[in-house]
């Protein structure tokens, strides 16, 4: 076993029948411990360890849907990682673990070319496509209940806000299921020689409404390239599919996906500047803002 390290690369060692001599972590999440694991015959792997409240109390659900859903996708386009073993107790491995192959690639924060939002485009309408089967994910689940629909001091336009949170109220609009990844965005994926060579974190797979992962997407988007960049991705997602245009129902998911970043989205900045990137909160959280504004008069 690599020397200085805890139960967590014991229960890997065993479940992955070979012994580990590098550990390395990796930053850009927020919900999870991940390293990267190097075995003595050169071959890599990814620990996610469920160390953070409150994911922790909920890591049984989420690295079992994690697991099954890169097993469904093996031998699909989507290059998702491949599910090794699990540890949903975190008897073994110390914290609940999910132990999964290593994909190549890095992330690439730094870019809303419209080569690299076409890409993006291009791979959530194949995510939106795959067909799951019986076996399909749990419906999707609202990031944004009562208890987040409040005002915050950052706000500088409460009366948008309002407005944001009188829309909620609102029955949910119809849609067609869809299969979601429903946390996709730039942080999760990886790219290799200009292409998505990774598609990471699965653990909140839904089924629901397509336009629920455009907006997430592009609400991550104009936080970390502004207004102008979650725009195009959004053309470049519809060029790309047959759906009819509908702003009623599109304004309600976006404006779902921007009340789920309450009471503060802060929290996904700092992964950000640990890449790297000089972004500060008050700019996130003006942009949050700024792209309530531009859904809410979209249309």
């Amino acid at each position: 076993m690599a020397t200085g390290i805890g139960v967590e690369v014991g229960w890997a060692e065993s479940a992955w029948q070979r012994r580990i001599v590098d550990v390395r972590p990796l930053t850009g999440g927020w919900t999870s411990t991940m390293s990267t694991l190097t075995g003595d015959d050169g071959d890599r792997a990814v620990l996610r360890l469920m160390t953070k409240e409150p994911w922790r109390r909920h890591a049984a659900g989420l690295l079992a849907r994690e697991a099954t859903v890169q097993q469904q996708l093996d031998g699909s386009p989507i290059p998702a990682p491949r599910s090794i073993a699990l540890d949903l107790s975190g008897t073994a491995a110390g914290a609940p673990a999910h132990l999964m192959s290593w994909l190549p690639g890095r992330l690439r924060l730094d870019s809303a070319t419209d080569d690299v939002l076409a890409t993006l485009a291009q791979t959530l309408v194949d995510i939106h496509h795959f067909e799951p089967g019986r076996n399909r994910p749990r419906d999707y689940q609202s990031w944004a209940p009562p208890s987040k629909r409040v005002m915050s001091p950052w706000m500088r336009r409460p009366e948008l806000w309002s407005r944001a949170f009188e829309l909620l109220e609102q029955p949910a609009p119809d849609y067609a299921g869809r299969f979601l990844h429903r946390d996709f965005h730039l942080g999760n994926l990886l790219w290799s020689r200009g292409r998505i060579s990774g598609v990471v974190d699965w653990v909140e797979t839904s089924w629901g409404p397509a336009d629920l992962d455009v907006a997430h997407a592009s609400t991550y988007l104009a936080m970390l390239h502004g207004i102008e960049a979650s725009v195009r991705f959004t053309d470049a997602y519809r060029r790309r599919t047959d759906a009819c245009r509908d702003e009623d129902r599109f304004r309600y998911w976006n404006v779902m996906d921007i009340v789920g970043y309450l009471p503060d989205p802060v929290k996904v900045v700092q992964p950000w500047r640990d890449s790297g990137l000089d972004i500060s909160d008050d700019l996130a959280r003006g942009r949050l803002e700024q792209r309530l504004e531009h859904v809410l008069r979209a249309g």
